[in-house]
């Protein structure tokens, strides 16, 4: 049975090797190792020194075994994110490992994050994705838009209050 609970800071390994899962999606495309990945930068702030203030994160889990997670990062606009909107607007990274994926996980931590969000008073989500990526339609289903893009990539938002 499917189960999600709070990210926490011990988390932080898992949450690396899905940051590589989100970033290197593709099952025929290179994939460096994750500490290659995990060595730019841009890549990075995504997990580095999770569970600072602001940071929210929930896993999924199945007899103790994780099977994804999602969470979020407020950015600087000194360092932003690749779907930075603004300060105020999370960004969210989501991912499920392969052999989990068509099961309806990542619906349901999307659903559960924006849930929180909306107990939190948030009003926005933040989230970049790229265009050939299967996810991108789980994302429109779920209600975010485009509101901007460079390149194959788009930021998307999602307003969870609505």
């Amino acid at each position: 049975m499917l189960r999600l609970r709070a990210a926490r800071r011990d988390d932080l390994e898992l949450l690396r090797a899905l940051l590589v899962e989100a970033a290197f999606w593709r099952p025929e495309g290179a994939r460096p190792s994750p500490g290659a990945a995990l060595a730019q930068p841009e890549l990075a702030r995504y997990v580095d020194d999770f569970g600072r203030p602001g940071d929210l994160g929930l896993v999924a889990e199945e007899d103790g075994e994780p099977l994804g997670a999602i969470w979020w990062r407020h950015f600087d606009v000194r360092a932003p994110g690749y779907g930075f909107v603004d300060e105020a607007t999370p960004e969210i990274s989501v991912a499920v490992f392969p052999a989990h994926r068509g099961r309806g996980i990542g619906t349901a931590l999307v659903e559960a994050i924006r849930e929180e969000a909306r107990e939190l008073g948030i009003t926005r989500l933040s989230l970049s994705v790229e265009r050939d990526n299967p996810a991108l339609a789980l994302y429109e289903r779920l209600g975010f838009r485009p509101v901007g893009g460079e390149g194959n990539a788009l930021t998307m938002v999602s307003e969870p209050g609505r």
